[in-house]
């Protein structure tokens, strides 16, 4: 990978990593490398600010001090972009940014020596209309999750899959995950895990009325379509990673669809899945 420029984007209001940004800084522009920061960044460095979604349009890579939300806003601002991210780890779980924070130097010379691996995410389409006019366009590297915002009130979803009838889900919600989500909400919900890799659209029904609406697993290829039937109380909401979204109402209808631009993750060599997994989520702990 010929990297010449470097954005460098962070996690709001952390003001603990001053220090770190300008020792980042520093070591790129040591070896001759451009350096953009996005606005958080910048308070610490001698660049001018960049707004994320025009940074992704100049730079070759980009580094994410932050933890897995900061990753999934920077992924979404990307956009289009074909840049790869690697993410470095300074919150608590971290199933997105796989590179802790005394790791950085070191992978970033093996970036640089093309020894750091590029791992493709499926990411989502999201499209919101009504009365067949589009209210808003949406891209997703987790899910898209529509739910009743009220406490202890369901919602109606027709939903569909490559146009036939899949089921009317009677929930608080329905979430469609990628398989990179599958660790996210969809599993506080119930949903099963899937290898991040893995060409699959997921379904994970909230708190269903009917206990044999299970999480269900479609091919990659699905197109999916949520109908607002009915809410029975309370407001209807799409959330996209679980940062944005707006607000929707009877008979309007959310869309996903596998984007056709993936998200290019760098990924630590020799990364074995299922060891993250097991140090993720305490597998064989008592």
């Amino acid at each position: 990978m010929n990297v010449q420029s470097v954005g460098i984007c962070v996690k709001p209001g952390e003001l603990e990593l001053a220090d770190l940004v300008r020792e980042l800084e520093k070591w790129l522009r040591d070896r001759g490398l451009a350096v953009l920061p996005d606005p958080e960044a910048a308070r610490w460095t001698h660049a001018d600010a960049y707004l994320r979604s025009d940074l992704a349009r100049q730079v070759d890579l980009i580094v994410v001090l932050g933890g897995d939300g900061t990753l999934l806003a920077v992924a979404r601002a990307v956009g289009l972009r074909n840049v790869p991210i690697l993410g470095v780890n300074l919150g608590t779980l971290g199933f997105l940014v796989e590179t802790g924070r005394d790791e950085l130097f070191p992978s970033l010379v093996a970036v640089l020596d093309d020894r750091f691996p590029i791992e493709e995410r499926m990411r989502f389409d999201v499209r919101v209309a009504r009365d067949g006019e589009e209210l808003g366009a949406y891209t997703a590297l987790n899910d898209a999750v529509v739910s009743n915002t009220a406490l202890s009130r369901m919602v109606d979803l027709r939903t569909r899959a490559d146009g036939a009838v899949v089921a009317t889900y009677h929930a608080d919600g329905l979430i469609v995950a990628t398989p990179t989500g599958s660790t996210a909400y969809s599993l506080s919900a119930g949903g099963p895990l899937l290898l991040p890799t893995f060409d699959a659209i997921l379904l994970t029904p909230i708190s269903p009325h009917a206990l044999t609406q299970r999480p269900l697993v479609l091919p990659g290829s699905s197109v999916v379509e949520l109908t607002v039937l009915a809410s029975r109380g309370g407001e209807v909401h799409l959330t996209v990673d679980g940062q944005v979204g707006r607000a929707l109402e009877e008979g309007d209808v959310v869309s996903v669809r596998r984007s056709e631009q993936p998200a290019r993750l760098l990924v630590p060599p020799g990364r074995n899945r299922f060891e993250v997994m097991r140090k993720k989520l305490r597998w064989g702990e008592r």
